[in-house]
């Protein structure tokens, strides 16, 4: 009988020590449970090509940046090349937006972007964006003849271009073949005047001793110095200068007839089909047609701002916008710069 019950007794104590140590192995209720990892925002950040300077888009890109919050990497160089570089590049090309000097540029590679949206088309009027609606106007800007008043007595200067061919023009006049928007005034007077009125005209310039710039501001300093006397030239050149040196010997004069030496057009952008950031690219544009993007075209580069809530600058002239030719024409850039390359004015 005691045999039994000191079985029973170490039986039972047996069991309690091992209930208690399973109780102490258990893990604690207070045990903290480790948070499940929260995911990261990866920045967007935008690849512009622009065919506009640095020193003219890196401010207002620098405002983009820090109002919107998109990081942007843009590659700089002339429209030309850039459009070059997007038709060699093309499904493979890191950019997604494409800022053209003129909408030559723009129409040269318009199969490449995408549709805009409707509320950004809407934003401009309807002469100063693609007709397929996949690119938009961001600025104006108005071919024009600077003259140098010392040389030149206003009354003298030609009603049209064609007014230069005469030879009392020879070794006076300055131009800039290479450059995006003279190449983009050649389209527009070969839809005007025809291939063979066009390289007539190239011709009779080149004969009269036209000296060759690399671009538009150039020409400007060069008429001021008195080196050329007149310069076909984009209108805000003249003011930009005459905003940093005070004075000029030069003022710019639009053509009374009109025709391609007074031809307005747009600098403008499209976004790139290929683009994985197309809803940052979309802020971009929307933000290039905002009102503070537009009042920074218009007072510091004294460009004419898209969006009728903004005045141009009471420094320029006030111009009837609407184009002589549908900007959606000047596309051929190839057919205008193999026009330039056979007369030997470009390489």
């Amino acid at each position: 009988m005691r045999t039994i019950s000191r079985f029973l007794f170490w039986a039972f104590l047996l069991m309690s020590l091992v209930f208690v140590g399973c109780l102490g192995s258990s893990e604690p209720a207070s045990t903290p449970v480790a948070p499940a990892p929260t995911a990261t925002t990866v920045p967007q950040q935008l690849t512009v090509y622009s065919g506009r300077s640095e020193i003219l888009m890196k401010p207002i890109i620098d405002k983009f940046i820090a109002n919107v919050g998109v990081e942007v990497a843009v590659k700089y160089g002339k429209t030309s090349e850039m459009v070059s570089t997007l038709l060699e590049e093309r499904s493979k090309t890191p950019a997604d937006v494409f800022f053209a000097q003129d909408p030559g540029g723009l129409g040269a590679v318009e199969s490449m972007f995408v549709p805009l949206s409707k509320e950004t088309l809407r934003l401009v009027p309807a002469w100063a964006k693609s007709d397929k609606g996949v690119w938009v106007g961001i600025s104006g800007r108005s071919r024009t003849v600077v003259y140098n008043t010392d040389k030149i007595n206003v009354a003298d200067l030609p009603k049209t271009l064609n007014g230069f061919t005469d030879p009392k023009w020879n070794g006076r006049i300055g131009w800039a073949p290479r450059n995006g928007s003279f190449q983009t005034m050649i389209s527009a007077m070969r839809h005007l005047w025809g291939d063979e009125k066009t390289k007539g005209w190239l011709k009779s310039i080149a004969a009269n001793g036209a000296k060759e710039f690399s671009n538009n501001s150039t020409q400007v300093v060069a008429t001021d110095a008195g080196e050329i006397h007149i310069g076909l030239v984009n209108h805000y050149y003249l003011h930009r200068i005459l905003a940093e040196k005070g004075t000029l010997k030069a003022k710019n004069y639009h053509l009374s007839e009109g025709g391609p030496g007074s031809f307005v057009m747009v600098a403008g952008a499209g976004i790139l089909k290929t683009s994985s950031n197309s809803e940052a690219a979309q802020k971009f544009i929307n933000y290039m047609l905002s009102d503070e993007a537009q009042k920074y075209f218009a007072e510091k580069t004294y460009e004419y701002p898209m969006v009728s809530s903004v005045k141009i600058s009471p420094e320029m002239a006030p111009l009837e916008m609407v184009p002589s030719v549908p900007l959606s024409t000047l596309g051929d850039l190839k057919g205008t710069q193999a026009i330039l390359r056979e007369l030997g004015l470009i390489a």
